[in-house]
């Protein structure tokens, strides 16, 4: 029984049982139709997955591993704010005519910024003291920028990694932890698709610093499942979890930047049938 799917469901019971409502509150969401998209929420939601055991991947549903990694590679490796240089359409509703989504994700990873060691930017400051001072409390990068703010079409939700690096007793390779700070998040639409895209990063960069990878901690300050997805949401966990896959990464990669989506894979990954036309507040 995959873990990922354990913790799915503990995780949607919880916040169907114990969650609060924002129906008839003032809300920023709404549907396409114009009609307010309400939620119920968990407030602090902490979700640990041990990547040295099972790669956490969704059964109850497929999740597109790929396109996963194709958006978290735009991201982090790209650094890109356009929507022209993605191959999925997730991004659309945030693009302007232009395709550009404003100063937002990829755009401040890409900015450079002055250390005692040179200019580097936040991606390139994590792959530097990975490899230089693994055990410094400091590996961390933050996109949730104030100051650009305003300039940002959607402003981040996933907004900070924070590595941490240790040595397990007995082994010569140290291992990489990392933790996802996240200020929101649409759980049915979103969940699995950051915990496995992260969980990639993780593994992409152990790799190229030669590290095993850890645990991976993902945060959740407002955990919620929207109104119109709450049926969805109980058929989805009613679902009888299945094996979880092996996932393999291409084990010829020592530079981060030469990865690329067909770099990942997973054998023996078997899914009930997927969700489809799910409604996406905006």
């Amino acid at each position: 029984m995959s873990l990922a799917d354990k913790i799915f469901i503990d995780m949607c019971n919880d916040i169907l049982t114990n969650g609060t409502s924002t129906e008839g509150e003032k809300v920023r969401p709404h549907w396409a139709d114009g009609t307010p998209a309400y939620t119920i929420k968990k407030f602090g939601v902490v979700n640990r997955y041990d990547l040295r055991k099972e790669f956490p991947i969704l059964t109850l549903r497929k999740t597109a591993l790929k396109s996963a990694t194709d958006e978290i590679l735009w991201i982090w490796q790209s650094k890109s704010n356009n929507i022209k240089d993605l191959h999925s359409h997730i991004w659309d509703e945030w693009a302007d005519e232009n395709g550009s989504i404003g100063k937002a994700y990829g755009y401040q990873l890409g900015v450079k910024h002055q250390y005692k060691e040179g200019m580097m930017d936040q991606v390139d400051r994590v792959i530097y003291d990975l490899k230089n001072n693994p055990f410094s409390r400091r590996i961390m990068t933050n996109i949730y920028v104030h100051e650009d703010l305003h300039e940002m079409n959607l402003y981040p939700c996933a907004y900070s990694m924070t590595f941490n690096v240790t040595q397990r007793p007995g082994e010569d390779r140290l291992t990489l932890n990392a933790i996802l700070n996240q200020r929101s998040q649409d759980v049915l639409a979103a969940n699995n698709w950051n915990v496995v895209q992260y969980s990639v990063l993780v593994h992409m960069l152990a790799q190229v610093c030669n590290m095993n990878v850890g645990e991976f901690v993902h945060v959740i300050a407002d955990a919620h499942i929207y109104d119109r997805h709450v049926p969805l949401i109980k058929e989805l966990i009613s679902r009888e979890p299945l094996a979880a896959p092996k996932f393999t990464l291409n084990p010829d990669v020592h530079d981060f930047y030469d990865f690329t989506r067909d770099d990942v894979k997973l054998e023996g990954y078997e899914t009930h049938e997927q969700i489809k036309d799910i409604p996406i507040a905006i």
